[in-house]
């Protein structure tokens, strides 16, 4: 997109209309357009108009709503204008932009509903045909078809912004019951495209008119997942509008729910590449060594029933058996709980003409007459095993047309045996991530799920991907939650559910981003709970807000224990031991058996050099938890401190004895055995420590030297002794 532009577009949205049609002008100067020209001149008149009525003194009372209507005006000519720059500047949008005018003259409103409605009345006609005429006039038909949809996909993707009358022509193109579904679904992806790449108010009204006014639950996911896209936050000033349409909206619970379903699904939807690799490491392997098939360089191979190895070992079969059970089960709770589990699988399928050389098949829903696929479809052997895949499994419509495609491949990997079995019905084909019931199919989040993998696929795969702008890669885009236009409305109530969401995934700073959004009416007790929660979670947070949200909760619920346990944890990391240990303390009294809060009390202590009164606490803990680690490691370091040197050693044995010791535990080992004038055995822990891990030899004298220096001395050790240790270290 044109810089110049963009910055211009940027001053109108701030509302600077005088220096906002200067700069427009100058732009014009140097890439002249008789007609946009001819616009920005007829604003600019009547802008100096307002401005002269205004500087004499006259009172208008329309003043403000003429500004924002040439600031509208505006905005439009110059949107258009970066359009038509777009086209001018880049060969793959001129020829999307061409093609479709060329090949047909006539686009009006009227000539494109006569053509629609007539394929869906011809398609009925066809029923009353014989079958030896059907076949064919059903594939002229649909040829003649695609091609109108093809034409009219890219038409309305390069079209510039829309008035309000072709927007309301659209809406009733969109809303009609004489026009095929599987024709408005596709129109909803090429307006939610266009869109995107250039913001227009009217095709984001259209895209929520249809959402709150279909019927149709395939339109109606498409036009949601559209017009979350390409609202944009930045045009709220310029269209305050919108802002009002998105609230309203949001008063409803229905669009509550699918919004916050909408939001965790486009996280699901970009961990494909993840869960591909659980899927290729840890889920595939079991299920192959669990089956009767081996792949061979021919294709799939079955294997005898009563091989050796099952002869010899039938307990190893029974186990592979499980464990392939057990990881086709894997497969199917990931597949319901949202997961893109196919995309690794067909990504190699979209190499085909049928994606590369027409850019509306990305979207098209499937359905078995369309052209590219439909003599395969109604000649294919093996067309059980086709219908049975491409109508029980969680595909998305891309790989239902991926899959047909590459039928005729598929087929010749397959055992003979195999594809006996189903043809004669004594076998069911069955995907591997489980079937989908016919209810789970036609649910709303169901059908949205599928159109969002439509949607990753395009922006992922598509050769020409980088000319479209991805709602997959910018938090701004693919974290909506955050936007602004969201806050203050109905959903608020939604947001620390996908704030918790977010958290369990460790995106924290995604979910601060959406806990910002809340406002204040919205920070109760459960807020300050998990803001104080997550600050903990963020490297470099500020300590003291993590203290005041505990702080907060309290004064909303005063004997909340998971509250005071994070108010404790807050006050520890900031280093106020004193208030740390009188939160566990109190928690102590309600809960004196706990052993979390009995060892941070302990280790508060010992921070505060109270070590008589922290080994209290630990010799209890010691006692009742004799093989706890943690309690162990406290217990040696604070015997150490106190010169237990013998106890401590008892113990620091049993750590180090773990299959993997802890490198602090053989440091704080070194320390006891210096400390007790051990000084060979000490030389020979503090070299383990050194070659532990990277950087200890650097640690270790900063710890000599400054950090634990204090400690050292206070056991009678000088600078002489310290600088000969670290010199036995050095050789």
């Amino acid at each position: 997109m044109n810089s110049a532009l963009e910055s211009i577009i940027t001053n109108i949205c701030q509302r600077r209309l005088g220096s906002s049609i200067n700069a427009l002008e100058n732009f014009l100067l140097s890439h002249p357009h008789q007609r946009d020209m001819e616009k920005l001149l007829a604003i600019k008149e009547d802008y100096r108009l307002m401005v002269d009525y205004w500087q004499r003194g006259f009172d208008d009372e329309h003043r403000q709503e003429v500004y924002q209507q040439l600031l509208h005006r505006l905005f439009v000519l110059s949107s258009n204008i970066k359009i038509h720059q777009l086209f001018r500047d880049n060969n793959y949008w001129m020829a999307l932009y061409q093609r479709p005018r060329k090949v047909r003259n006539d686009w009006s409103i009227s000539s494109v509903i006569t053509e629609m409605e007539n394929y869906v009345a011809n398609s009925a006609l066809l029923d009353l045909e014989p079958e030896h005429l059907r076949k064919e006039k059903t594939k002229e038909l649909n040829v003649s078809h695609q091609h109108l949809m093809h034409d009219l996909f890219d038409y309305i993707l390069t079209s510039r912004l829309w008035s309000d009358s072709l927007a309301n022509a659209f809406i009733d193109i969109l809303l009609s019951p004489t026009i095929d579904t599987n024709d408005q679904q596709l129109i909803i992806s090429a307006v939610t495209l266009s869109a995107m790449n250039t913001f227009g108010l009217n095709k984001f009204k259209v895209l929520a008119d249809v959402y709150q006014q279909t019927n149709d639950q395939n339109l109606r996911q498409r036009a949601l997942v559209g017009w979350v896209l390409v609202m944009d936050e930045k045009k709220a000033t310029l269209y305050p509008e919108m802002r009002s349409r998105i609230a309203q909206m949001c008063e409803d619970e229905v669009c509550r729910n699918e919004l916050t379903e909408l939001q965790i699904q486009l996280f699901y939807c970009m961990d494909a590449e993840s869960d591909e690799r659980k899927i290729r490491e840890e889920i595939m392997p079991d299920i192959m060594s669990g089956s009767r098939v081996r792949v061979t360089r021919h294709g799939l191979e079955e294997m005898d029933d009563d091989t050796l190895q099952d002869i010899i070992h039938p307990e190893t079969a029974e186990r592979n058996i499980e464990k392939m059970e057990q990881s086709v089960q894997r497969m199917v709770d990931m597949q319901k709980q949202g997961s893109d589990i196919y995309f690794a699988g067909f990504s190699q399928m979209k190499r085909f003409p049928f994606f590369n050389n027409d850019l509306s098949n990305w979207f098209v829903p499937f359905y078995s007459s369309h052209p590219a696929i439909y003599e395969i479809w109604q000649n294919a052997k093996g067309s059980k095993l086709l219908q049975a895949i491409t109508m029980m499994g969680a595909f998305c419509d891309s790989d239902k047309y991926s899959f047909v495609l590459a039928f005729e491949h598929v087929l010749s990997q397959l055992p003979a045996n195999m594809l006996k079995m189903i043809d004669s019905g004594e076998a069911t084909p069955m995907p591997i991530g489980g079937e989908v019931e016919e209810a789970e199919r036609n649910s709303p989040a169901y059908i949205r799920r599928m159109y969002l993998q439509n949607l990753y696929r395009f922006f992922r795969l598509y050769a020409k991907r980088n000319e479209f702008k991805s709602p997959f890669e910018h938090q701004e885009d693919y974290l909506f939650f955050s936007n602004p236009l969201f806050a203050q409305t109905a959903l608020e109530g939604r947001m620390m559910e996908i704030a918790s969401f977010l958290m369990k995934r460790n995106r924290y700073d995604e979910a601060k981003m959406v806990m910002d959004c809340c406002h204040q009416d919205q920070k109760d007790y459960q807020y300050y709970v998990m803001m104080g929660t997550l600050l903990q979670r963020l490297p470099q947070s500020l300590r003291l807000s993590e203290i005041d949200c505990f702080r907060h909760a309290l004064s909303l619920k005063p004997d909340d224990k998971k509250a005071k346990a994070g108010l404790a944890r807050a006050l520890f990391r900031a280093g106020n031991y004193e208030q740390a240990l009188e939160t566990y303390d109190s928690l102590l009294t309600v809960n004196p058996d706990s052993k979390p809060y009995t060892l941070n009390a302990a280790i508060c202590l010992v921070n505060l050099q109270r070590n008589e009164e922290a080994l209290k606490y630990l010799f209890k803990l010691n006692y009742l938890y004799p093989d706890d680690d943690h309690v162990n490691r406290v217990l040696a370091w604070v015997l150490t401190m106190e010169g237990k040197y013998e106890q401590a050693q008892g113990l620091f044995n049993k750590l180090l004895a773990l299959e993997a010791p802890f490198a602090e535990d053989i440091l704080n080992y070194g320390y006891c055995l210096w400390f007790a004038g051990d000084i060979t055995n000490a030389i020979q822990a503090f070299r383990q420590f050194v070659s532990s891990e990277e950087n200890s030899r650097s640690r270790i004298e900063q710890a000599f030297l400054v950090s634990e220096y204090d400690l050292i001395r206070q056991h009678h050790i000088g600078d002489v002794e310290i600088q000969m240790m670290l010199d036995a270290l050095m050789a």
